[in-house]
Parts: C-alpha cells; sequence; structure tokens
C-alpha cells in the first residue's frame, strides 16, 4: 500500500473525529479495499473478515458477479421512486416468493425499517380483529431481544442501553423469556395483543437460538388467539444458519417476515414477506418509502440470490459448520476460564465469554480476524456464506493464538 493511502487514514481518522457525531467509539482502523473473505486497511494490512459488515456482506466483498450485476444496473437506471415499476424489483420478488411462499413483499432500506413496517401491519392486523383502532395494539416481544433504532424498533427492544434517554417509548410493548412457552401464553391476550415479534436467533443480545419445539408452541398460540407471528430474519436469514431461513428448521409458517442485512450482500435494502391474507393489509397510502426497492438494490438482492444459488451456498453453510463449530467447541474446552460456551447455527456462532469480550475483539483484530462483539457477554463470528473450509480453520487457529497468550485475573 502507497505512503498516500498511509497518510489517508490518518486523514480519515481526523474528518471522523472532527466531523461525524459521537453515536459510536472511535473506530480502530480504516478499510479501504475487500476481496472475496479479505479487507485492508489503509496500511496495507489484510484481515479475515469475520465481521462480515455485521452479517451483511453474505457473499464477501467484491465478488465478480455482483460487481457485473450492479455496473450494468447503474449504467441502466438506479432510481424511479415507486411511482413507476422497475424491472428488477419485479424479478426479485418473483425470486423471493420461491423461499416465502404465497404473498406479498414490501421494500425498504434497513432492517429497522423492515421492523417498523412489521409493526405497522401488527396495528392494521389490530384495527381489523378488534374492529376499533388504538385497542388491540399489543405487542409480545422477547427478553434481550434487539430489533432497531428507530421509536418502533427501540419500544420492541427491551434493553436499557438502547432506550434510556428516549423516552416516552410507544405503548402496547411486553417482554417475555425465549423459550418459556408458559410465560408468552400468560402474555399473549387474545383480545389485546395484536403480534408477537421476534428473531429466531437473537443476535445483539448474545447469540441465543429459539428452540424449534417453542415456536412450534408459540405459532399454535397466535393461531388459536389470531395474532400475528411476525419473526426477524434480518441477521439470521438469507442462508446464514443452513438454511435460507432459520425459522425453517422449527417447521413453522410466520405471518409475516422482516429481512435486511444479507439481503443486499452490503447494498442498503430492507423488505418483509406477508402472507394471505394480511398482505392486503396494506393499501394505498398507508405506507411509503422513497428509495425502498429501487432499482439498483434490487439489482444487487438479485445477484445475492443468484450466487447463493449458484453456488449451493445454503447446502455449504450447512455441511461446512458443523465441524468448525466442534473445532470452537474445543477451543471452549482448552479455555474454560476464558470461554464459557459455543452457541448458534451455521455462519451465526455466539463464543460467550466468562471474561469482557471487548478485549478479546481487539487482541482478534490485532492477529488479523474482525469479529462482533453481542451484549458484552460474547463474541460474534459472521463470516460469509462463501468462506471455505480452509478459512473457518484460519479463525479457530488466530482464536487459539490469541487466546494461548492471555493472562486471566
Amino acid at each position: 500500500m502507497s505512503h498516500d493511502s498511509a497518510q489517508s487514514t490518518d486523514e480519515s481518522a481526523k474528518l471522523y473525529s472532527q466531523f461525524l457525531a459521537k453515536n459510536y467509539s472511535t473506530q480502530a482502523i480504516t478499510l479501504v479495499k475487500g476481496k472475496g473473505t479479505r479487507v485492508w486497511d489503509a496500511h496495507g494490512k489484510s484481515y479475515l473478515d469475520f465481521a462480515s459488515g455485521i452479517a451483511v456482506n453474505s457473499v464477501g466483498h467484491a465478488h465478480p458477479v455482483m460487481v457485473k450485476r450492479i455496473s450494468e444496473q447503474a449504467e441502466k437506471l438506479i432510481h424511479v421512486s415507486n411511482l413507476y415499476r422497475n424491472e428488477p424489483q419485479a424479478k426479485l420478488v418473483e425470486s423471493l416468493s420461491k423461499y416465502c411462499g404465497p404473498g406479498r413483499f414490501l421494500f425498504c432500506n434497513s432492517g429497522a425499517e423492515a421492523n417498523e413496517a412489521l409493526l405497522k401491519l401488527a396495528r392494521l392486523h389490530g384495527k381489523k380483529k378488534s374492529g376499533v383502532e388504538g385497542k388491540c395494539i399489543g405487542v409480545v416481544v422477547a427478553e434481550k431481544a434487539f430489533h432497531g433504532r428507530t421509536f418502533g424498533g427501540m419500544s420492541a427492544t427491551p434493553q436499557e442501553k438502547i432506550q434510556a434517554g428516549f423516552r416516552p417509548l410507544l405503548s402496547g410493548f411486553s417482554a417475555a423469556p425465549l423459550n418459556d412457552i408458559a410465560a408468552w401464553d400468560k402474555a399473549i391476550s387474545a383480545t389485546d395483543t395484536a403480534a408477537v415479534l421476534l428473531e429466531t436467533i437473537q443476535g445483539e443480545g448474545g447469540v441465543f437460538p429459539a428452540d424449534p419445539v417453542f415456536l412450534q408452541q408459540l405459532q399454535k398460540i397466535c393461531r388459536e388467539r389470531n395474532v400475528l407471528l411476525l419473526i426477524d430474519e434480518i441477521q439470521c436469514g438469507i442462508g446464514r444458519t443452513g438454511k435460507f431461513f432459520a425459522y425453517e428448521a422449527s417447521g413453522i409458517k410466520p405471518d409475516a417476515i422482516a429481512m435486511a442485512k444479507g439481503l443486499g450482500g452490503g447494498f442498503p435494502i430492507g423488505a418483509i414477506w406477508m402472507a394471505p391474507p394480511h398482505d392486503e393489509l396494506f393499501q394505498p397510502g398507508s405506507h411509503g418509502t422513497t428509495f425502498g426497492g429501487g432499482a439498483l438494490a434490487a439489482a444487487a438482492a438479485l445477484a445475492v440470490i443468484e450466487i447463493i444459488e449458484s453456488e449451493n451456498l445454503v447446502s455449504r453453510v450447512a455441511a461446512q459448520s458443523p465441524a468448525w463449530h466442534e473445532s470452537l467447541k474445543k477451543l471452549a474446552q482448552k479455555y474454560p476460564a476464558i470461554i464459557k460456551e459455543i452457541r448458534g447455527t451455521g455462519y451465526m456462532v455466539g463464543v460467550a465469554m466468562n471474561i469482557d469480550p471487548l478485549p478479546v475483539v481487539a487482541a482478534l483484530r490485532e492477529a488479523g480476524l474482525l469479529a462482533v462483539p453481542a451484549s458484552g457477554i460474547a463474541i460474534r463470528l459472521l463470516p460469509p456464506l462463501n468462506a471455505t473450509v480452509a478459512e473457518l480453520n484460519e479463525a479457530v487457529e488466530i482464536f487459539d493464538r490469541v487466546l494461548s497468550a492471555w493472562k486471566v485475573a
């Protein structure tokens, strides 16, 4: 990397410090290039990227098919708004419907926006159910959940660190412990609850999977009480767990699904899918978005699905992840004072820690591995879906090397 590039990182750090809001801690490095599963900083140092833009870069960096499809679309048409149709969005709904089934889609730009759309769907369902606007607005969420930082998303996220400073939030939300079906049975009211909303695998909360039997029992309660079952697959969906959607492993069928992150492979896009008859609740004027489902974003998402299908990435994740998980579990056995347990499915792994994970994340970065902390209790490993067995093993080796030198107080 040239001296000019090294200078540019200093300039970037200075400009970040001078002009950007302080809602993030100081970033440790300036990344300037990515290829496959690796990224490089402005000093030329290489990293194995198992952060993946927080489960976003589903097909890695600069995948030639994705670069080609985005470039081709940018030369033709970038944006026209939803006042007009665009061909990539039409092709995208056709492609996604193969995984979701009959129903309708609504596009947006992020996971938080997708969850906001789900919450608006819940309000519309509650109005239809009760016949009175504002009567049936209850939404039950899971403890430790994370559904975004918009006002609806925060209200659905029962964490003090997310909600503090922004009250009063939206009313109508209550929380129950994940996988405790008795608590959910008690929390869900046939008259006052419009919907339940939960992640199939809690990501930000520390990588806690919903038990398949719990999900089946929860679906039964929702059906009996005419309550929408809303599933947040923003982080765990689009192939990350070895299924296209993580909920598929339980055999349930949600009333609506939120997706984002890996759907665009790095290009901002979010979406919800709604099953009949709830897919008729949104009518002209009830919701809108200037950029949602734009031609360039839809082309990027189509490229991601094309790559996932042509390279059989969902089945590859399912086939390659068990041995990787076993290697990580051996690390946990080797360092019991540091690692509490290994949680997760497929390429969504939480290394639950007995110590503060942040210094370990920093040490991993110095050693050439990018990972993501989760809720102060775990380290997330979120490799691209096309990460190889050799790269999975390399991540374990780096982890081992870092922990072997760790001094436990």
